[in-house]
């Protein structure tokens, strides 16, 4: 992108309007095309057709889903405002995901990537322009940024450093073009362990080429050295020779290998590649809910009310979270988009809703029976387990009832083993705490209009849809049974999981 020129539009040449222009506190992004003028010197129509469907599909929708507005578009990139910090940076690393997914079948050299940076300041709105310091630095921060990232100022990160669970890389002060004092820059990394800097896992692969350049050069070593008795041997049996034996002889015997042979390991025969049907999958331990009805809501915020009464019909839900050795059951059968990492008895985290809608589907076609995701209002009346106080087991907060970050226990990395806590009175673990668990329902912004029989809310835009639980990184008002909160149905994020449920 250009100078920045007090973002104005319209003639500079006019005089400014009577009386004090409107100022605002706002959230800032800046979004860039790298290597735009390349790209549309090698194809300028169809460039150009590629930046607009990204602008309708992807960047118009995500800043409006962000509760954001466009400022304007400015042929290689955009501009947006936001009154929440929040919201802008999950915008921007939304925009980025889906632009991942945009390039992938693309060759490197044409693929549209942006940077974005992020700030926040005080600016002066006009009709169809924003200009001011506040604008100025986002742009500076989006010039240093590199392609397919999100750079965010320190006004930024001290707003949204315990709210929005990612990773930061800090790049210390920058001394920026036009701007009297030094910015500080944070490099956002949206898995929240990734808060390493380049040169150390830069380091860490070296040193791990390195252990295995050695464990490959000693297995070498080894295997020379058991193959010289059979080499021994075969020079042994060599100088005398055995005598011919005769025809009745030769059809008598067993034909022996040679010490040559006999001393070698046999070649590996390529194993043929298992079928997804081969083995049952391993079927997560379920418990039975009797139906019943039940008060669901709070007054404690507004997306929770109005507190409705719902009917729940009898249904079995998860005793645990999905584990990560069993989310990989499905990897393996390549029904599930990705090989999870971490250890087996962890809650698998990093999905999108998406992703845990193709678990599901994955087990439902290979048990024959109808496993789903939970309603919000079945996850709910699970999570309460027949109480209706502030927390499952009462109002107060109780240290080691729950994971989360000040829920008794030191700040972890990442969650517990699944049941690593007490469970509810239903008998099931981790319903407030350890992992952020999506249920099947649209997002809606409150319970207007929900329905009362337990079913999913499945009508309105369901480019976002329902978490429940909390995670070990939020806190404790995250664990009440009540809790809710939304979150781009596509997208990825390192403190979201699931559980499943079966109708009868």
């Amino acid at each position: 992108m250009g100078e920045i020129r007090n973002f104005r539009s319209g003639n500079q040449d006019e005089p400014p309007p009577h009386g004090p222009m409107p100022r605002r506190l706002a959230a800032i992004i800046v979004g860039d095309i790298a290597s735009y003028s390349r790209i549309m010197q090698a194809d300028e129509e169809g460039t150009h057709v590629r930046v607009k469907r990204i602008e309708r599909d992807i960047i118009q929708p995500s800043i409006i889903e962000h509760h954001g507005s466009l400022v304007k578009t400015t042929g290689d990139g955009f501009i947006a405002i936001f009154d929440s910090p929040v919201e802008a940076v999950r915008c921007s690393i939304v925009i980025q995901q889906n632009l991942i997914g945009r390039n992938a079948s693309l060759p490197k050299h044409s693929r549209l990537e942006y940077r974005i940076g992020v700030n926040l300041g005080d600016v002066i709105v006009e009709p169809d322009d924003i200009y001011g310091d506040g604008v100025n630095i986002a742009s500076r921060i989006e010039g240093i940024a590199q392609p397919g990232q999100v750079f965010i100022s320190g006004a930024i990160y001290e707003q949204i450093k315990h709210k929005v669970v990612c990773g930061y890389e800090s790049l210390g002060d920058r001394k920026v073009k036009n701007i009297t004092d030094p910015v500080r820059v944070y490099r956002v990394l949206p898995d929240a362990d990734a808060v390493g800097s380049t040169r150390g896992r830069r380091e860490n692969t070296l040193i791990f080429l390195l252990a295995i350049t050695l464990l490959i050069i000693a297995t070498g070593v080894l295997w020379y050295l058991l193959a010289q008795p059979g080499r021994i041997n075969e020079q042994a049996a060599t100088p005398t020779a055995a005598p011919a034996a005769s025809p009745q002889e030769a059809a008598t015997q067993t034909p022996q290998p040679s010490p040559s042979l006999a001393s070698a390991p046999p070649s590996p025969s390529p194993s043929p590649a298992p079928s997804p049907s081969a083995t049952p999958p391993r079927e997560p331990e379920m418990i039975a809910i009797r139906g019943g009805s039940f008060a669901m809501g709070s007054n404690d915020d507004p997306t929770e009310r109005p507190v409705h009464q719902v009917a729940i019909k009898p249904f079995s839900i998860g005793k645990y979270p999905v584990t990560v050795q069993e989310w990989n059951e499905c990897a393996a059968a390549r029904a599930c988009g990705f090989t999870a990492t971490g250890k087996d008895d962890a809650p698998v985290s990093n999905v999108s809703w998406a992703d845990a809608q193709q678990y599901a589907a994955w087990l439902a076609q290979t048990t024959k029976k109808p496993y789903r995701l939970p309603s919000e209002a079945e996850w709910e009346y699970a999570a309460r387990g027949g109480t209706q106080t502030k927390y499952w087991w009462g109002d107060k907060l109780q240290p080691g009832m729950a994971g989360c970050k000040d829920c008794g226990d030191l700040a972890a990395e990442q969650p517990a083993k699944v049941g690593s806590f007490r469970p509810n009175p239903f008998g099931l673990y981790d319903m407030g705490g350890g992992i952020d668990q999506w249920v099947e329902d649209c997002w809606h912004k409150n319970y207007q209009g929900a329905p009362g029989d337990g079913s999913a809310w499945s009508s309105g835009d369901c480019s976002s849809h329902v978490l429940r639980s909390g995670s070990w990184k939020n806190d404790s008002r995250y664990v009440r049974p009540s809790n809710r909160d939304g979150y781009d149905t596509n997208v990825r994020y390192p403190t979201h999981g699931f559980r499943v449920a079966l109708s009868p």
